[in-house]
């Protein structure tokens, strides 16, 4: 017999979600991920909130290296990588990150929150402490929960919050401390400070860790990451990040750092020992992306100039956003019923975006999120622009 009551608990919370505009609707595509997309009724929509900054999620070239892998390497490996899951691609990958990030070893997970939720148990103990941005990533809140470590926190990028955090896990005999930040946060579009952080890490004898997951491919001169955009390369302890947006857009997630920390992980991360190898044909594509962009920065110089434009322009409207020069370009809305409202209204314009309100970002910080491509024109930038004006004037938001 089922506990009927159980279901109608679940069944009211659903209700209350709706009811208070903080349900999210999935948005159903009919066709592979691009500047384009298909709806599953049809229409074609212009799409402005996928992670797809350089647009390689559905380029035939991205294709057809998967075909190539899945061809030589099969479908999959039915096993984990340390009793019969391992292949050359898996191996070559490693090593291509690795020297794309400029560190020494590399480890591969089936996703990003695997990576972040598998690499603070097996190094640190209580006898450690993890002072973490309060805005990173819930994967790497999770990942800290299953670890033993003291947790420190502090307000997100602000310096002298840090080294007050620093100092309280100095003065309580800590023995090994390490800095977490994300490179890039999703939700504002903020890049985390990492020349003051790498100072402070060095004064206080800390590590420092980054997840890279909203910035390996586009971020710094040569798309290496925040730590190129700021001059730190080879500073950073840990970096970890995802192959599934920027860097091809499938799946999979990585640790990148020291040999040391690398083994350990492999002989001690419980999502790599305990979770499927990483598809190869998912690896196979990864190392072709990984090659084009260490070849060429055109990709990314078109990404930060339909950033600039559409920053420039969405502003010029009357709209406001969070200031900065990341892709992520967060339109504050502020209230969640018109965030979601506001969203439907450019899904009927032909435009696919999302609203964000609590939980996901702080109460009374309701938003849209734009996410640039370098597969946009500036033609659809343009069409864009002009259903943002038009919604924007319907719903009240923009009145000038």
């Amino acid at each position: 017999m089922s506990d009927q009551a159980f279901y109608s608990a679940l069944q009211t919370k659903l209700d209350t979600l709706q009811t208070e505009g903080l349900f999210k609707p999935e948005r159903v595509l009919a066709s592979r991920q691009g500047a384009e997309v298909v709806a599953a009724d049809g229409r074609t929509l212009i799409n402005m909130c996928a992670n797809n900054y350089l647009g390689l999620s559905g380029d035939l070239d991205t294709q057809k290296a998967a075909e190539a892998a899945l061809q030589k390497y099969g479908y999959g490996l039915s096993s984990v990588r340390f009793i019969c899951g391992t292949q050359t691609v898996h191996k070559e990958l490693e090593q291509k990150l690795s020297d794309f990030l400029g560190t020494e070893d590399t480890i591969l997970y089936a996703a990003a929150f695997d990576a972040n939720g598998g690499v603070f148990e097996p190094l640190f103990d209580e006898n450690d402490a993890i002072i973490s941005d309060a805005l990173n990533h819930a994967s790497i809140i999770d990942g800290v929960r299953l670890c033993k470590a003291a947790r420190y926190r502090y307000a997100n990028n602000d310096m002298a919050d840090l080294e007050k955090q620093l100092v309280a896990a100095t003065e309580a005999g800590k023995r090994h401390k390490i800095i977490v930040t994300d490179g890039a946060f999703s939700m504002d579009g903020t890049i985390a400070r990492l020349d003051e952080i790498v100072a402070l890490a060095e004064k206080y004898g800390a590590l420092t860790m980054i997840d890279e997951s909203h910035a390996s491919g586009f971020m710094g001169k040569t798309g290496r990451g925040t730590h190129e955009h700021f001059n730190v390369m080879g500073k950073i302890d840990i970096i970890t990040g995802t192959l599934g947006k920027a860097l091809g857009g499938a799946m999979g997630g990585f640790t990148s750092g020291r040999k040391e920390v690398i083994e350990t992980l492999r002989q001690k991360s419980r999502p790599y020992l305990f979770s499927n190898t990483l598809a190869p044909m998912i690896a196979g594509a990864s190392i072709a992306v990984l090659d084009r962009i260490s070849n060429s920065t055109e990709l990314r110089d078109r990404l930060h100039e339909n950033t600039a434009y559409f920053r420039k322009e969405i502003e010029r409207i009357g709209f406001t956003i969070k200031p900065g020069t990341h892709p992520v370009v967060p339109v504050m809305l502020f209230d969640a019923p018109v965030a979601q409202k506001f969203a439907a209204r450019m899904f009927e314009l032909g435009v696919l975006l999302s609203g964000f309100f609590y939980p996901v970002v702080p109460m009374g910080q309701a938003r849209v999120r734009v996410q640039l491509s370098a597969a946009h024109t500036r033609e659809q930038l343009d069409t864009v622009l002009k259903a943002f004006e038009q919604a924007g004037r319907e719903l009240g938001i923009i009145k000038n």
